[in-house]
């Protein structure tokens, strides 16, 4: 809900005071609570703003959900190899994973040939 650069700040701020279990915690929790009030408030204002007519694109969701399962296993496993242990090399392993799931996201997205908004569409009567 765009507050992933304040997160950021207060984490490393308090991992430098010698609070490493805040830090995470706390990334931890922005997120949870991102995706549980950040993502659904929107759709539920736009379903009850646009209902019934907002369509909800879902070609592709398989293989989303399998792209999703990987890149959680991925996570696991860099990080079970670091012994878990946030390190520079663990960074740099969670910036390489992001930068392949943009790639692979924008490269779909061309591929399928979609020119509309990829998430949904809005048809006026």
């Amino acid at each position: 809900a765009g507050t992933s650069v304040p997160d950021l700040i207060t984490s490393v701020l308090v991992a430098k005071q010698g609070m490493g279990d805040m830090a995470v915690s706390s990334s931890i929790g922005s997120n949870i609570f991102d995706i549980l009030v950040g993502l659904p408030l929107p759709w539920i204002f736009a379903t009850l703003v646009w209902w019934p007519k907002l369509d909800v694109d879902s070609n592709g969701i398989f293989i989303s959900i399998f792209i999703l399962f990987a890149m959680i296993g991925a996570v696991l496993a860099i990080i079970y190899c670091s012994k878990w242990r946030m390190t520079k090399l663990l960074g740099y392993s969670m910036f390489v994973l992001y930068l392949l799931f943009c790639i692979q996201d924008i490269t779909r997205y061309y591929l399928s040939g979609n020119e509309e908004a990829p998430c949904y569409e809005y048809a006026p009567e």
